[in-house]
């Protein structure tokens, strides 16, 4: 397991303290859930991105109930 050192000043600090306080959790487990919140927004741009180049290159297609019902 890996070790890392994060400084903070003074106005960083007071927000940990906050957030600490919010979400009930330790600096370690709120720096954790900070990574994965910023993954997951990161492979949902990624993913809104994939779509967006396909859509504007016409090779998304859409179904009607009708047409799926057939």
């Amino acid at each position: 397991m890996a070790v890392t050192s994060v400084r903070f000043n003074k106005n960083e600090e007071k927000i940990l303290n906050y957030l600490k306080n919010h979400f009930h959790c330790d600096a370690s487990t709120l720096v954790k859930k900070s990574l994965y919140e910023l993954y997951e927004d990161l492979k949902d741009k990624e993913i809104i991105e994939k779509f967006e180049d396909e859509e504007n290159n016409k090779k998304i297609h859409f179904n009607t109930i009708d047409n799926i019902l057939k």
